[in-house]
């Protein structure tokens, strides 16, 4: 227990060091904008930022990363409420009844409401995270190899799980994820594996690409096809805040009830913030006398979901630190930053420094958790008013920052050139997956995971042969695993039989992940997409016959049932679309502004590409700006030149100057230069 306390006090103090404070604070700032902006996203963000922690010491790393994302669902509140848009995916049950107080005119009460419930939400989660762990500790401890191959299938299968009634999709998509973690060298017999005899494929895909590629490229086109301003209405006259904080505290019970929900569903992986808040929405509804009320204004139904969606950040850390397990996209994207730092998630994160540990760590998340809270409630108690006009930004205005920043982001892990051609290609593969509407998510975890499970495997197989399976741990977990891929599709399933039956009432929006998920109508390129995947993971296995029983093992293990699964949605897609055409339904045809403005919109994305290549960045970034802004968004001469200047200055200042990346010139310049 002493050495619980001595780490309690020690996080804390490492998180108000100079730079980790300043970097936490910057984090902070990052996260107010992006949580004010809908459009953008929170794992967005996170997976632009990701490449400036190469040179931060761990706690510097996450004081920035953590903090950012701890205030995007604060923040995000403002937006849901003033003008009925979700911030955050997780912010979207505050608009049911927090816009229509703002239209009655109780904005402030409803903002003070969602801000202070927010902060004690955040605060219960984080302290819940402090006292999980001496509770988790010896549990992690306890297990070996074969459970933790088991439970790296388990994350990768609870968020395949999300894609409701496409849980196959995301079942391939997550073995899709685990056989590209397999490219490279392997690190026993130094065999290459599927890199085409390229140097650079040698220490595998980078994380980083594949995360800008698979999330932001596909955000970026989706910005520019809407084509309009982020916020519809105008900020009004915001009074009543204090009155909103007075009843957080009238209303303490259901505030605390609804932080333990949170807190509990982010433990569960595979639910996350979209779930809880809903959750919470509904208990406090199903929790006051007067349910007449709800939808029309009700503060209670602000209070619920504000309290939920901060909280559940505290209980989604548990599983991912504990166990590997993410139970979110942003927990699979901030795993991948463990890996970028060095750190494996398991018993070295809960162990003390003088046993080799990293506890002191693990406590400092719970500190920047509360006081980035802190900080930000603070300040937009402060400037409520002023951060609320951020959302009149036209979205035209952010997208060059957004493909610089991306070009950047892909291109500083490693000064390697063919790091972009990755961003492009998983920006391809990434739209392709919109479109078609199989989920991102898993293919990322299962790259993050994948080097993970198959060094486990390794390792329970050469221990104990295959032994392993019949391990009462092992049988458990695969009995969760199998029951986290049954229970949603049992649980939509029936959901949406209430809904046909009128017992949800059709207001009630469906969480963002099962929009995603959920199969809108199957088309030829359905067919052609599985397809190909089929034919890749055939030719997966069969290239991996001659590698030996220890590089051969994974990817036949995760190749197979890849077939299996490949072959089981194409039955899908085909039988659907036949279906489909003898019920006589024609495929709705493109829209042509939009095909128009994805064309424009990728054109400039390789033209961002191709300027690099031929310039180099220092010139790529100030022409390209300018160019976008003045050319493509016809935007006027004075924000086009002040815009492009803030670009120049803030690539000078942050790249050239503080990290001193060392930037080629370009092809054409060293044509001419020699």
């Amino acid at each position: 227990m002493g050495e619980m306390v001595q780490a309690f006090g020690a996080g804390l103090a490492q998180v108000f060091t100079a730079t980790t404070f300043t970097l936490m604070m910057l984090g902070i700032v990052i996260g107010f904008a992006v949580g004010i902006l809908p459009g953008l996203g929170g794992p967005v963000t996170l997976a632009l930022m990701l490449p400036f922690i190469f040179k931060m010491e761990a706690v510097e790393a996450f004081a920035f990363l953590l903090g950012m994302s701890a205030v995007t669902a604060t923040t995000g509140d403002i937006t849901s409420i003033l003008f009925g848009i979700p911030g955050e995916a997780i912010t979207a049950s505050t608009i049911v009844d927090g816009h229509p107080m703002a239209k009655k005119g109780e904005a402030g009460r409803a903002l003070g409401a969602s801000l202070m419930s927010s902060l004690v939400g955040a605060v219960f989660g984080a302290f819940a995270l402090a006292l999980a762990i001496p509770i988790v500790r010896p549990l992690v401890l306890a297990i070996g190899s074969p459970e933790f191959f088991m439970l790296a299938l388990l994350g990768v299968t609870f968020l395949a799980a999300l894609s409701g009634e496409a849980v196959v999709r995301g079942l391939t998509a997550a073995a899709l994820g685990l056989m590209l973690a397999t490219v490279g060298l392997d690190p026993i017999s130094g065999i290459e594996r599927f890199t085409f005899d390229n140097l650079y494929l040698w220490d595998g895909i980078k994380l980083v690409p594949v995360t800008l590629g698979l999330f932001a490229i596909p955000e970026v086109i989706e910005l520019w096809v809407k084509g309009s301003s982020i916020a519809e209405g105008k900020v009004g006259k915001l009074g009543g805040v204090m009155e909103g904080v007075k009843d957080t505290f009238r209303h303490w019970g259901l505030v605390l009830r609804c932080s333990a929900i949170g807190t509990y569903i982010g433990i569960i992986p595979g639910m996350g913030g979209a779930v809880s808040q809903w959750v919470a929405y509904a208990h406090a509804v199903q929790s006051t006398p007067d349910k007449e009320r709800f939808g029309k204004g009700a503060v209670e139904g602000v209070l619920g979901p504000g309290a939920a969606n901060n909280s559940n950040l505290g209980g989604a850390l548990v599983p991912t630190i504990a166990f590997g397990v993410p139970g979110s996209v942003t927990m699979a994207i901030l795993l991948g930053a463990f890996i970028i730092q060095g750190l494996v998630p398991g018993p070295p994160m809960l162990e003390p420094a003088s046993r080799g540990g990293h506890l002191d760590l693990t406590f400092s998340f719970v500190w920047i958790v509360v006081v980035s809270n802190l900080i930000t409630v603070s300040v937009c108690f402060i400037f409520l008013k002023q951060l609320a006009r951020i959302t009149e930004v036209r979205g035209s205005l952010v997208l060059p920052f957004l493909l610089v920043l991306i070009y950047l982001g892909g291109f500083a892990q490693n000064n390697a050139f063919e790091d972009l051609i990755v961003v492009l290609a998983f920006g391809l593969v990434g739209w392709v997956m919109v479109q078609l509407d199989w989920p991102r998510p898993p293919l990322l975890l299962g790259l993050v995971l994948g080097s993970l499970a198959e060094k486990n495997l390794f390792l329970a197989t050469d221990n104990y042969g295959w032994v392993w399976v019949g391990f009462p741990g092992v049988l458990i977990i695969a009995a969760i695993i199998l029951a986290g891929i049954l229970y949603p599709i049992y649980q939509r399933r029936r959901d949406a039989g209430r809904r046909a039956a009128g017992a949800v009432p059709a207001t009630v929006p469906v969480p963002e992940m099962e929009v995603a998920g959920a199969p809108k109508g199957l088309t030829t390129w359905h067919i052609v997409f599985t397809a190909v995947l089929l034919a890749g993971f055939s030719w997966g296995v069969w290239e991996a016959r001659d590698w030996g029983y220890r590089a051969s093992l994974f990817p036949w293990v995760i190749g197979i049932p890849g077939i299996v699964l490949c072959l089981a949605q194409l039955e899908i897609d085909v039988m659907g679309f036949l279906r489909h055409r003898k019920e006589g339904a024609a495929p709705a045809g493109a829209d042509p502004v939009v095909v128009r403005r994805t064309v424009t919109i990728v054109g400039w994305i390789l033209g961002f590409f191709a300027s690099i290549w031929l310039l180099g960045f220092p010139i790529t970034v100030p022409l390209c700006t300018f160019l976008f802004l003045k050319v493509g968004a016809g935007e006027k001469l004075p924000i086009s030149i002040i815009l492009t200047l803030c670009a120049w200055a803030g690539f000078y200042a942050v790249f050239e100057y503080s990290l001193s990346l060392p930037f080629p010139p370009g092809t054409l310049i060293e044509m001419f230069t020699g």
